[in-house]
């Protein structure tokens, strides 16, 4: 596929890329054209198939950063672009390179050390910069287009321009809108054609949406810059100009669940999780790639409203440890294709070995951020886990809310908030987070906080945060007293996640687990007195709860005092190279525990 990027920046960015597609004829491209047996039509059907990734989250290697080893978790998945190859050339092998297309639904650029270091340590927006791994290995695989992920935006427009620079295929947004114009600030779609051995080519038009949230999570890059609007309304303006302009198969690859659920709550005008509505509210859709959920969905079919039609969904799991297929067959009959049948499913990237030629070529890039990860930045007096702290409060969150206090506390100094008590909020975001006894290094430090979160501070009444905890208290499953208890099966109630579980320090608080949502938290109380419920403390939290991540109550309206850009995990890394030593006695309390009717489950 020739793609050329300035004739596209120059052109495309109101009426998306046209890209076509050829390629030598091959025996299973001849056969991907056959004639339909015993129609007496002199019919013909066509069979392509459209691969599909999401939520990468630059994983390029089966590696894990965080604990310098290959990737594994309890269900034996594998993760990275290298695997994800593997499958891709086997699809192409059996299809006939010239029958597939090569898509992604988005948050490719950020979430692991790899995609950091190339966005931070070794920026691709420096003079003479280097291409970004993800763009290196996208490029080589080959992909023909890309929608933008929230997370696209998380280091600044800067570095998502550049790495769009550095791309071979589209980044497709039809809903990322110039703040100013209105007008497409990223190409809507790309247009690809498949050439067939008979009949017209067929058209393949590949919408990309993106999730309205972005306006909230990365405010601070966006804001006067860049509006999202919903999935739907983009849809429907987009879908009919596709279908005029000669689309056989319209795709649409969005970077928003299927749920039609938002963890923004009243703080976000639009639905976060659209990819279901706009099937069913947007004629015209064959088939939807479904990102931003991390959730595996082979196939999902929802029937369009106006048409009475199947659109079909698709989810591959997230980092490369899925891939989805959607395979189509088309009809050609009275001068034109039409789609007769539509199947999705996932492939396991846990079945093949990586690509040679994509670790090969960035082994470079991977050494690099491996000696990076590993420089020693100080020791600590003991071992501290997580594996316990969606249950206990542990001294490896104290950690983090130790440093996020300290750091706000020092912000404020000779402020008129300087006088105000600070508490400090965070969850448990990763179960393996771990700190050695020993030897600290940067893996270890980055590992407490795996999103690239920034700080800010917040003002809240006792009344508020007292709201803030029984809200977040919803987390754990009602167990009665004298009922068995099961950490494995006491948290995560109704499906909420561990990073939407916040402990506040700084405050004492009981969880009576056997009392029903709203009625949990007994025995509030700071340094030794009950709180106050008009009195002021400053909450430090993280940008995300901020901005209504999670639908936490009072603090998306609550006055700012302090931010900063740099992401909390940079900020622990820094503290622990400036104190050289950790040390739990000087930060570590039990302060919150789980109860029952006054009795301590743990």
């Amino acid at each position: 596929m020739a793609f050329d990027r300035r004739t596209f920046l120059g052109s495309t960015a109101a009426t998306g890329a046209a890209v076509a597609l050829a390629g030598a004829t091959s025996s299973p491209a001849a056969a991907a054209v056959q004639e339909v047996k015993g129609s007496g039509s002199g019919a013909r059907t066509y069979a392509f198939t459209v691969m599909g990734t999401t939520d990468l989250h630059g994983n390029v290697f089966n590696w894990d950063y965080f604990t310098d080893k290959e990737f594994d978790d309890k269900a034996h998945n594998d993760v990275g672009l290298a695997k994800i190859s593997t499958l891709v050339e086997q699809v192409r092998a059996e299809k006939g390179r010239r029958n597939t297309l090569l898509i992604d639904a988005g948050d490719t650029i950020q979430g692991t050390q790899l995609s950091y270091y190339y966005a931070k340590v070794d920026p691709i927006t420096a003079r003479r910069g280097p291409v970004h791994p993800m763009a290196q290995a996208m490029n080589a695989i080959g992909y023909d287009a890309a929608a933008l992920g929230n997370h696209e935006f998380n280091y600044g427009i800067p570095v998502l321009r550049k790495f769009e620079e550095q791309c071979r295929f589209p980044l497709l947004g039809a809903n990322a809108l110039d703040a100013k114009t209105l007008r497409p600030a990223f190409a809507p779609y790309s247009i690809h054609t498949l050439r067939t051995p008979c009949g017209r080519d067929v058209k393949v038009a590949v919408l990309g949406l993106t999730n309205p949230g972005i306006a909230l999570w990365d405010k601070a890059n966006v804001q006067g810059k860049m509006t999202f609007p919903g999935l739907e309304e983009q849809a429907a303006k987009y879908v009919p100009k596709l279908r005029s302009m000669g689309a056989d198969v319209v795709i649409v690859s969005a970077h928003s669940g299927s749920s039609g659920t938002s963890s923004y709550g009243d703080q976000l005008p639009y639905v976060e999780n659209a990819a279901a509505l706009v099937a069913e509210q947007v004629p015209g859709i064959d088939a939807i790639l479904v990102g931003h959920a991390h959730t595996e969905i082979p196939e999902y079919r929802v029937k369009n409203k106006a048409t009475g039609k199947d659109v079909v969904l698709s989810e591959p799991l997230k980092w490369g440890q899925r891939l989805t297929l959607f395979d189509f067959e088309l009809t050609w009959a009275k001068g034109r294709w039409s789609v007769a049948k539509v199947a999705a499913k996932v492939l396991n990237s846990n079945t093949v070995a990586e690509d040679p030629k994509i670790t090969g070529l960035l082994s470079d890039e991977h050494r690099k951020v491996v000696a990076y990860v590993n420089q020693v930045i100080g020791t600590s007096t003991q071992a501290m886990s997580s594996a316990e702290g969606p249950v206990k409060d542990v001294p490896i969150i104290d950690l983090i809310n130790h440093v996020q206090a300290e750091t706000v506390k020092g912000a404020l100094a000779g402020s008129e908030w300087a006088a105000l008590p600070v508490v400090s909020q965070a969850s448990c975001f990763s179960r393996t987070a771990a700190i050695p006894s020993g030897q600290v290094t940067i893996k270890d430090a980055a590992g407490l906080y795996p999103f690239e979160n920034t700080m800010e501070a917040r003002l809240l009444t006792g009344a508020q945060l007292k709201d803030y905890l029984e809200y977040s208290a919803r987390y754990y499953v009602q167990t009665a007293p004298g009922a068995p208890v099961d950490p494995a099966k006491l948290t995560n109630a109704e499906g909420v996640p561990d990073y939407n579980y916040d402990a506040v320090y700084g405050l004492v608080y009981d969880i009576d687990i056997a009392q029903p949502v709203g009625s949990r938290i007994t025995g509030l109380s700071f340094q030794g007195k009950p709180v106050d419920p008009a009195a002021q403390f400053v909450l430090a939290v993280n940008n995300y709860r901020a901005s209504g991540g999670g639908n936490f109550p009072h603090v998306p309206q609550a006055k700012q005092v302090w931010a900063n850009s740099d992401e909390i995990r940079n900020t622990i890394i820094q503290w622990v190279k400036a104190k050289g030593t950790v040390d739990p006695a000087q930060f570590a309390s039990v302060d919150w525990r789980l109860t029952r009717a006054g009795v301590a489950v743990f």
